[in-house]
């Protein structure tokens, strides 16, 4: 069978690839630490659970409006009013299976053959494959590590060929959080914003998260529920459109979604109006998790220059153990029994470092380390040691799926 061409260029996801590797070595008897998935490891909160049994007892079995349920749409434009000042017509929200979802479709409304995206160098690594497989082209931005890989509005290169700039705040795999200054900057750069802000509500700082729609309408904002809400099976995001791109939008969730699970989509509008105080508790625990584990990363001598400052990753320099990640991340991961996500798997911006997730207990993460320092300890610098486990390579390709 031939492929269409689009598919093929779709890669293996990297998480997934060491993942696999990492149960092979588990069902093989051997301990493995898992800091390269970046899922909570917490329950979804009670009190959703129970509206989505409450739904389901209520008959919520059937289609529901294409565009999303009015009351989960309605408990989303109170959300944005409480939290952001914002007010929004319920018929700006489209609600899709998953984020990942609303920006596939996101981007089959926008793009022409050969559009540009701009997106920062490093970037949440399925954002490549979203904008070429609708015919777009990425176009990479550097950011630096000095500046905890923040985008610099003013050094951004804007050529006619550039529709989009495609922003991710708080940022995987960085931490990286775009404060009011760099908002409202990119926001008068001309260009349609796309903002994914699916990591609001896990942020430590002591401002606000900050939407790009207090700084400009001319965007969308891409959210959900998987992470503040640990809610990553539920498949339930949004989106939020400026109101030329409402129908012809809702047109393409008619063909290619349908409607989002009906009781799902129930126990969400429950989680934006009675669950922020369990977000707020994981939201502290995961803070504890960054300062514990950014802290054990420098006693190690891995570099994190600037604290990540939202979401649940840290982006720690390797270099001078490997400067291939791919290499270095199987190789932790057979001698030391801890994965790791290779920072290449993120851009060429990221090669040379580690993407370590602490979506992971206290009691993880510290094993965690104490394995690293044992394998740091026992190899020494500059090293090579041997690749992926069971066949001596590393994948050759980084993949580009959602986690």
């Amino acid at each position: 069978m031939q492929l269409a061409r689009r598919a093929l260029a779709v890669t293996p996801f990297m998480v997934m690839e060491v993942l696999e590797a990492a149960q092979r070595l588990e069902a093989a008897g051997r301990s493995v630490i898992h800091l390269e998935v970046g899922e909570p490891d917490f329950r979804t909160p009670e009190i959703i659970v129970e509206a989505m049994r409450r739904a389901l007892a209520d008959g919520a079995f059937k289609y529901v409006h294409s565009q999303g349920d009015p009351e989960l749409r309605e408990a989303l434009s109170e959300h944005y009013l409480r939290h952001y000042g914002l007010t929004l017509h319920p018929d700006r929200f489209l609600i899709c299976p998953g984020a990942s979802v609303g920006l596939s479709l996101l981007f089959g409304a926008l793009l022409e053959p050969g559009d540009g995206v701009l997106i920062s160098d490093p970037h949440y690594s399925c954002y490549p494959n979203l904008i070429a497989f609708h015919g777009g082209r990425p176009a990479l931005s550097p950011v630096r590590e000095s500046e905890g890989f923040r985008l610099r509005p003013e050094e951004l290169t804007l050529g006619p060929e550039i529709k989009v700039i495609l922003t991710n705040s708080p940022a995987n795999p960085t931490g990286a959080v775009l404060g009011p200054d760099r908002l409202s900057a990119l926001a008068g750069l001309g260009r349609l914003i796309v903002s994914d802000e699916i990591y609001h509500g896990l942020s430590y700082l002591d401002e606000r998260d900050r939407s790009i729609l207090e700084f400009t309408d001319h965007a969308v904002v891409v959210g959900g529920f998987s992470k503040s809400f640990a809610m990553t099976g539920w498949r339930v995001g949004y989106l939020i459109l400026p109101p030329e791109l409402i129908r012809p939008m809702r047109s393409l969730a008619q063909n290619f979604v349908i409607s989002v699970n009906a009781a799902a989509q129930k126990a969400a509008a429950v989680a934006l109006r009675e669950a922020w105080p369990e977000v707020e508790k994981m939201r502290a625990v995961y803070d504890r998790r960054r300062r514990l584990l950014v802290d054990g990363l420098r006693a190690l001598g891995l570099g994190v220059m600037v604290e990540p400052a939202g979401a649940f990753y840290v982006l720690a320099r390797a270099d001078h153990l490997n400067r291939d990640s791919r290499s270095l991340v199987f190789e932790i991961l057979e001698q030391a029994g801890v994965g790791l996500t290779p920072g290449v798997e993120f851009g060429r911006g990221a090669e040379g470092f580690l993407r370590f997730s602490y979506a992971a207990s206290e009691e993880s993460i510290q094993e965690g380390l104490r394995r690293l320092a044992r394998f740091i300890g026992e190899r020494g610098p500059g090293s090579r040691g041997p690749s992926a486990p069971g066949d001596g390579q590393a994948p050759a390709e980084a993949g580009r799926r959602p986690a």
